[in-house]
């Protein structure tokens, strides 16, 4: 890293506190637990304060445990919540199709069939305009590229619901018990 300066540190130190508190942490997984797979998409909507851009983030969960996490910087201004949404919901979908193809595959060599991918997101005019191809006014100007989800919705891959908790932890940030909540949620044991 070029020119570190004093924020860096302590950033560094936080994360080095982090791993040294969680190091004894596992996912834990139960025989007999349900081949159960779902995603959480979630976005925060102009969270960085020096260019407004928005943050996506989700999880995705194999028999309530999580197995792929990511948080990215959405690479232009979201004009709306919706729109943010809609962006990190399209990262959601495209992360979960591999996932899914992988599992799919990999329960096919034991003669099982693969369980259907349910993506969950919470805000209600991001799941209307993934169900109505029809242009809405306030979505215009969204990039073409994120219109997959359209096509997703009605295909395989397709369930919205309005329930989210797991996903925003790669927006939001989470602390003391609020943490330790989310850990037992996500079968996060010592």
């Amino acid at each position: 890293m070029e020119n570190p300066q004093e924020e860096h540190w302590v950033a560094v130190k936080r994360i080095f506190r982090y791993l040294q508190g969680t190091k004894t942490h596992g996912i834990c997984f139960k025989p007999g637990d349900n081949i159960d797979f779902r995603g959480y998409s979630d976005a925060d909507w102009a969270g960085d304060l020096a260019d407004r851009k928005s943050t996506s983030g989700y999880t995705f969960m194999l028999m309530g445990a999580p197995v792929s996490w990511g948080s990215k910087k959405q690479s232009s201004v979201s004009l709306s919540t919706s729109e943010a949404e809609y962006i990190a919901l399209s990262l959601a979908i495209q992360e979960g199709k591999w996932i899914h193809r992988l599992l799919c595959e990999i329960l096919a060599a034991t003669n099982e069939t693969g369980p259907e991918l349910k993506i969950r997101e919470d805000n209600q005019s991001c799941i209307k305009m993934t169900k109505n191809p029809v242009k809405h006014g306030r979505a215009k100007h969204i990039d073409i590229k994120y219109h997959h989800i359209r096509d997703e919705v009605d295909g395989r891959y397709g369930s919205w619901t309005r329930s989210l908790y797991e996903a925003e932890g790669g927006t939001s940030q989470t602390v003391g018990p609020e943490r330790r909540h989310l850990r037992g949620r996500m079968k996060i044991r010592k």
